[in-house]
């Protein structure tokens, strides 16, 4: 992967040189990431980008910034590979300061990492650029580090830390070795996944948890996809019951317009698992007043086309009937262990009928 990388980011420079040898501007295209750009793919069962392109052109004198950014950044990530060094979407910001490349702000340098991206059709994290993580992983699990080179071959138990380990490049991408687990839980609470630890929900239900802390990171998306394809792990996603928190699910299962140029972070048989808006009543769980944004996201959701299937589309009828919301942690109003005694049991048992 570095060495195609490393060839990727040198050509985008070589055809930068051979333009200018010929007496051309010199230009780029790039696919366009804009949402008239991004479409549903049935085959894949995920968001992808269509065909259309945007060109930075030295030609044009609004176009020479954008250009200038993009191949710094290109040639920034290509120095990071070859000294096989790391950085944050932070650090490239103000790193960027010392060349007088002018990024506004840092979601300016942040979007020409994106277009760079989509440029090459890889991830940043295979260019060692990386935005601070917060999911966590706890479970019975032994991986052996292939990256930093300083930790290479080192192997390390993911139920060794009670608080979990963050999920950052080097977890991500670290060699499966051994696992005693038979499913995952995607969990969106921190406070959740550590009620899930304290009750020994990795022993009861043999599983893998993993803390997203709210959206899920890219690298918590591509180490849930690698357990369930590599390993055979059924997923199951626990999110508020809110538009909010089925769209965490959604971009789990089917992506995301901002990867939409992305392959391999989605895992198209993960099962949002709850709180569904049915689970509120069912359930009997102190609940909320949608908010109007709530109610708004809910028409968005409604008209996208990953949430077509009768299921969700069911559930989202059902928030508008209620016009409740409820979080993950209302079952601590039945007892701080209810959501592990009986709402997981339950839970589990009616995804299995259904299936």
């Amino acid at each position: 992967m570095e060495k195609e990388v490393l060839l990727k980011l040198t050509e985008v420079g070589r055809e930068i040189y051979r333009q200018i040898e010929r007496g051309e501007f010199p230009k780029i295209k790039v696919p366009n990431r804009s949402t008239s750009n991004v479409i549903f793919d049935e085959k894949s069962n995920q968001l992808i980008l269509g065909p259309e392109v945007i060109e930075k052109s030295a030609g044009n004198i609004k176009q020479i910034r954008p250009l200038a950014q993009l191949l710094w950044v290109a040639s920034f990530a290509k120095k990071l590979v070859e000294e096989k060094k790391s950085s944050t979407l932070r650090d490239l910001f103000y790193h960027s300061l010392n060349y007088e490349i002018r990024f506004k702000k840092q979601i300016e340098s942040n979007e020409t990492v994106t277009d760079l991206e989509a440029l090459l059709m890889e991830p940043r994290e295979v260019f060692n650029i990386f935005p601070k993580e917060r999911a966590s992983i706890f479970g019975k699990l032994i991986i052996e580090f292939t990256t930093p080179e300083t930790h290479k071959g080192i192997r390390t138990d993911l139920s060794s830390n009670p608080d979990g380990m963050m999920i950052g490049l080097s977890v991500a991408h670290a060699e499966f070795i051994s696992c005693k687990a038979d499913k995952v839980f995607v969990i969106e609470k921190n406070a959740v996944f550590r009620r899930f630890i304290e009750e020994r929900v990795y022993d009861k239900f043999n599983a893998i948890l993993i803390d997203t802390a709210g959206q899920a990171p890219r690298l918590a998306r591509l180490l849930i996809r690698r357990l369930n394809t590599e390993l055979g792990l059924p997923v199951y996603i626990l999110t508020d019951a809110d538009p909010w928190g089925m769209h965490i699910a959604m971009v789990i299962i089917k992506g995301s317009a901002n990867a939409a140029h992305l392959r391999d972070l989605t895992t198209p048989s993960a099962k949002w698992m709850g709180l569904w808006a049915t689970d509120i009543r069912r359930f009997n769980l102190p609940s909320f007043p949608l908010t109007k944004l709530d109610e708004e996201r809910i028409k968005v959701l409604e008209e996208d086309p990953r949430y077509k299937e009768f299921e969700w589309q069911a559930e989202l009828q059902e928030f508008k009937k209620i016009k409740r919301r409820a979080e993950l942690e209302s079952f601590s109003a039945h007892g701080l262990s209810a959501i592990v005694d009986k709402y997981l049991p339950k839970k589990m048992k009616m995804i299995s009928e259904m299936e």
